[in-house]
């Protein structure tokens, strides 16, 4: 029965993260503001960090690290809190949300691909091929932007910073999937990766943009909010909670899910405009990724 109910919870939230973070993708649009991106994703992670901190002491988890668990969060900070959302931000300057949300799918590819370098894991001729189906779909969503934009290196732009997003966060859920991460309290981990994230946030804004900067409208506020404490705070610690319990590859299957929310809300409040290319690319991405789901890796 415990078996049974500790699967049950990992479901629960498993479809908790992708529903969030379906939607994450349009308030992210809404950030792209008068504040350079940079400042915009210090304030996501500075207030995220402060609640990460206030949820640890709400669980009474240590808030101190050992020296090499500090070393794993600082890696983690870089990866995941500073590369990774820096390009995610940067790629919705010329990519629709719900799109980046499609190709940020991909994530199970990058991260089955490092837990077999590192971890040992193993990877199925079904997984291959399914992950060789999204990529097809994957490439006819982009080749219908590319298409309809008015410049087309800019969609080539916004590929190429969504893959290196994609390689910053899949390094990030590999460092997390290691043995020295499932020895350490979730929350405390994932705080101080987000303290030395927004470090690097700031030092990288400061240097590139100048002093801080913020904007006063509600919405801009209320989406810095969401973000930090909804999309950030409740998602993270389960994210990463079924890394350690289901391995990097599966985690990453709410990509499944997230894209589905993500392209009706684009859809919805964006006005993407659908074609039949981008209809057959959509559905070859998400069967590509269900039939990866039924090969996933497995563990080492």
């Amino acid at each position: 029965m415990s078996a049974a109910r500790g699967n049950a919870s990992s479901v629960a939230a498993f479809l908790l993260i992708a529903l969030i973070w379906g939607s994450t993708w349009l308030v992210i649009k809404d950030q792209i503001s008068a504040v350079p991106l940079g400042w915009t994703v210090t304030w996501r992670f500075l207030l995220a960090a402060i609640g990460m901190f206030a949820l640890a002491l709400v669980r009474r988890d240590p808030l101190w690290l050992e020296p090499a668990a500090m070393r794993l969060a600082l890696m983690v900070g870089l990866f995941q809190f500073f590369g990774n959302f820096q390009l995610v931000y940067r790629s919705e300057h010329y990519l629709a949300s719900g799109l980046v949300a499609v190709m940020f799918a991909l994530l199970l590819v990058p991260n089955a691909v490092l837990a077999r370098v590192f971890l040992g894991a193993r990877m199925t001729a079904r997984f291959l091929a399914g992950s060789a189906v999204a990529l097809g779909g994957i490439a006819m969503l982009l080749i219908h932007e590319y298409r309809a934009a008015p410049a087309g290196e800019a969609v080539l732009t916004g590929a190429a910073l969504v893959c290196g997003a994609l390689l910053c966060a899949s390094t990030s859920n590999v460092l997390l999937a290691g043995p020295l991460a499932r020895r350490q309290p979730a929350v405390p981990l994932i705080g101080w990766a987000m303290v030395w994230g927004t470090l690097a946030d700031a030092l990288f804004a400061w240097v590139t943009t100048g002093a801080p900067q913020f904007d006063p409208r509600p919405q801009y506020v209320w989406g810095v909010v969401y973000l930090a404490l909804i999309g950030s705070v409740v998602t993270f610690p389960l994210y990463f909670a079924l890394i350690r319990d289901w391995g990097p590859g599966k985690a990453a299957y709410n990509g499944v899910l997230v894209p589905v929310v993500a392209m009706a809300l684009s859809t919805a409040f964006e006005g993407y405009r659908w074609t039949a290319l981008a209809a057959a690319g959509s559905v070859l991405a998400l069967s590509g990724l269900l039939i990866a789901l039924g090969g996933r890796e497995a563990r080492g």
